[in-house]
């Protein structure tokens, strides 16, 4: 090979590289730095159909750690917002349960202040005398 060929081919790969990282930069253009929620949904229930992980994510141009992490997220959100009535009563239930707790200990307390705990402690009588 000359030092002309030599020249022509380096040339080649040259611009077979630039010509690389323009598809690569016009791809990076189209994939959104930063999704919206409905097109993170899109791409979870495209998963939840049991869509293969590495199509999505080469379609996509989200990789595929990335996309997992979303699924999780997803399903962990979908849980908690499907138990949130539920826990706002369980909290409020709770919350009432300790209200009467301190009311029923207040009562004892001021039961046994007043020397009142002797009296309904005794046994009674079946007949008023």
């Amino acid at each position: 090979m000359t030092v002309t060929e030599e020249a022509g081919h380096g040339a080649e790969a040259e611009e077979a590289g630039d010509t690389a990282r323009t598809v690569q930069s016009a791809e990076r253009a189209r994939a959104p730095e930063r999704w919206s929620v409905q097109s993170k949904s899109e791409l979870v229930l495209r998963l939840l159909r049991a869509e293969a992980l590495d199509a999505v994510s080469r379609e996509s141009q989200v990789p595929a750690h990335e996309l997992k992490s979303w699924k999780r997220i997803f399903l962990e959100r979908g849980l908690k917002i499907r138990s949130d009535p539920e826990e706002r009563e369980l909290r409020l239930t709770r919350a009432k349960i300790g209200e009467l707790m301190m009311r029923f200990e207040l009562a004892e307390h001021l039961i046994e202040k007043r020397g009142l705990t002797d009296e309904s402690k005794k046994p009674r009588r079946g007949g008023v005398g």
